[in-house]
């Protein structure tokens, strides 16, 4: 009665993690390595979330209009200035096949992107500020992830794809600091590197990648700080921190 009970428990320990022993000339064990989650890859949709900090900026191209300005002796140049920002989120990872999967990973972005402006020929010269287009962001990435061979409980990946995105809601109050003006909706190309670890409960990976949008995204108007761009898309590079 005894064993029968302690079969179904014995059972389920060796479906979360297999233990193999090196041993020596003499049979002495020299070490032991634990493979937990040994059946993961068997499943074909595993659910998780993610923690991202992230750092974004604008990639900014100047106008003729700018050319044409410092000529009359009035001009603005700007400069892109890298802010920090956060993002949350969850995962959906479908088994493609054995070394392919393809991730679904929506949540949201908390952004701030600043282009720093330096007045030429202005009086006074600090009536030209630094803008800040900040705002909530959601994201809706798919990627095709490419993992390696399993050694132990790690292996490296890559992944790349695309990411819609939609900015619901702007967190900037400031009038004279937010003049400028960028669309709602983006399209960026994504791509980076990960590593796989795995523990007896879950896995663990963080994960470098790159953002680059497609999109214009500058809203043009009459003011100063439009006039002086030609150009605006968003670059980032975020540090995801994937729980599945």
């Amino acid at each position: 009665m005894l064993l029968a009970g302690l079969a179904p428990h014995a059972a389920q320990a060796q479906k979360k993690s297999q233990t193999k022993a090196s041993r020596g000339g003499r049979g002495q064990v020299k070490s032991i390595t634990v493979n937990n989650l040994p059946g993961y890859d068997d499943k074909w949709f595993h659910p998780g979330f993610y923690i991202a900090p992230n750092f974004s900026r604008y990639k900014i191209e100047q106008s003729s209009a700018y050319v044409q300005a410092i000529q009359n002796g009035t001009a603005v140049s700007a400069n892109s200035l890298l802010s920090p920002g956060l993002s949350v989120g969850f995962i959906g990872d479908v088994r493609l096949a054995d070394y392919f999967s393809l991730r679904f990973a929506p949540g949201v972005s908390f952004l701030t992107r600043r282009v720093e402006f330096k007045p030429f020929g202005y009086q006074p010269a600090d009536s030209i500020f630094t803008q800040e287009v900040g705002g909530t962001q959601i994201d809706l990435p798919l990627l095709v992830k490419f993992h390696s061979e399993r050694r132990r409980n790690t292996r490296v990946y890559v992944v790349g794809g695309i990411k819609p995105s939609i900015n619901v809601g702007n967190r900037r109050k400031d009038p004279l600091r937010n003049q400028l003006q960028a669309a709602s909706g983006d399209l960026a190309l994504e791509y980076g590197i990960g590593l796989d670890l795995f523990y007896p409960l879950f896995k663990f990976a963080p994960e470098l990648r790159f953002s680059h949008g497609l999109n214009n995204l500058l809203i043009p108007d009459k003011s100063v700080y439009s006039t002086s761009l030609q150009s605006m898309k968003s670059n980032s590079v975020t540090l995801y921190l994937n729980f599945e």
